[in-house]
């Protein structure tokens, strides 16, 4: 008998980029889809604190370039600005010193090493180099998206102006998919893409996008029909029968005011709710101990697989982060976000999503005090939700298109 001709060991660099913990949840659950799909496969992966917190205890291989990959959660944390606020254009041009990091360590990575795939999750850095030919990693790159286009929060006329010019950048980078072996993905639905031109003269931002990207729905890292059974969850997790609250920023240290926000209104809430029971979730990024809040209230830093402690909850209180508000509407628990002030993607793409989903209630920050955050808790705890139910297949999808260019 002739024996059948095995494959070759496949190898793929993956680079999770962007702020916080969002995207590596969301690569980590395409990254175990694509070994499932093809189990031969081999991930080399570049990425920054706090990624890197989930990507060793998942027990992914880093690539040795990581050393040199620049933390732009820092620049982030640094432009954020009192009133739980975070301009984008603002840290976008004090984040250009490890935008340089980035390229100069993932153009080490692909001459160290052939790949046969490069996936990269919001590395716009990395995606204008080799759209510009500046880097070529000589193998086909995936570039995922989760919103396209920005938007003009203010009406300051050089915001503007700075706006209509990343959007230019926008359908320049936009059309890298097109090219010979590439492939762009859109993480969730066309309709999350708001209608309307990206400018004067430019073309609609929902129409450019589906005609370059493919679009893959959600990917949450769960199966929402494994948390129907919220007592052994909640037993599981050590929790009791008490009302939970729990209050989750993600995974810098922007949210730290909500977060002194909720512990204000903790003692307030309990006038009417004595046995109430709020955790604080300061993540990876922020010390638990630095917190200004009353005793009571239930503090903790990183907690692995928060979307477990959100499914036992009552209600969240969260930033209008992509991800926890996605795993939220999963879950159909209900909850509170707060979009982050001039950040147009909280502000504009993923409450426009929410409402799309009827899911959560948005409320304003700097409209908000501990009696009014009390108040709405009280009226919004426990109640039950009437979210539609939303394609959370995502991550195989993803994971099938990048297979067809292994």
């Amino acid at each position: 008998m002739v024996p059948l001709p095995t494959m070759s060991k496949k190898h793929v660099l993956y680079v999770s980029g962007s702020v916080g913990l969002g995207h590596v949840i969301r690569d980590l659950a395409i990254a175990n889809e694509l070994r499932r799909q093809n189990p031969d496969l081999e991930i080399s992966w570049l990425a920054c604190h706090p990624a890197t917190v989930l990507l060793r205890e998942a027990g992914e291989k880093l690539a040795p370039e990581t050393s040199l990959y620049g933390n732009d959660n820092i620049v982030a944390e640094r432009a954020a600005q009192k009133g739980f606020r975070l301009n984008i254009l603002k840290y976008a041009f004090n984040a250009g010193r490890e935008w340089r990091q980035n390229v100069r360590a993932f153009r080490r990575a692909v001459r160290r090493r052939r790949f046969d795939v490069v996936v990269a999750d919001e590395a716009y850095e990395i995606a204008s180099e080799v759209a510009a030919g500046v880097v070529r990693p000589r193998a086909p790159f995936v570039m995922i998206f989760d919103c396209f286009g920005s938007y003009s929060v203010t009406r300051n006329p050089v915001e503007r102006l700075l706006i209509y010019v990343s959007n230019l950048w926008w359908l320049w980078v936009s059309k890298l998919p097109s090219y010979r072996g590439n492939l762009g993905l859109f993480v969730g639905e066309p309709e999350d893409i708001p209608e309307g031109k990206l400018g004067f003269l430019l073309p609609n931002r929902r129409e450019r996008a589906r005609a370059n990207l493919k679009f893959v729905a959600y990917i949450p890292p769960f199966d929402p029909a494994e948390y129907a059974d919220r007592t052994t969850l909640r037993t599981r997790l050590g929790y009791g029968n008490e009302p939970l609250v729990v209050c989750a920023i993600g995974g810098t240290s922007i949210g730290r005011e909500l977060l002194e926000l909720c512990g204000r209104a903790y003692p307030i809430i309990r006038k009417t709710i004595p046995d109430l029971h709020m955790v604080l979730v300061s993540g990876p990024r922020l010390a638990p101990d630095s917190l200004d809040v009353p005793k009571g209230v239930d503090i903790r830093g990183y907690v692995p697989r928060l979307y477990e402690h959100l499914a036992a909850s009552d209600l969240a209180v969260v930033q209008g982060g992509g991800t926890t508000t996605l795993e939220l509407t999963a879950l159909r628990r209900p909850f509170l976000y707060f979009p982050l002030g001039q950040h147009f993607e909280q502000q504009v793409h993923v409450a426009g999503r929410l409402a799309r989903h009827k899911a959560g209630v948005r409320m304003s920050y700097s409209e908000t005090t501990p009696t009014a955050l009390a108040a709405k808790v009280i009226a919004t705890i426990g109640k039950a939700t009437a979210y539609p139910p939303i394609p959370t297949d995502g991550a195989q999808k993803a994971a099938q298109l990048i297979n067809q260019l292994l």
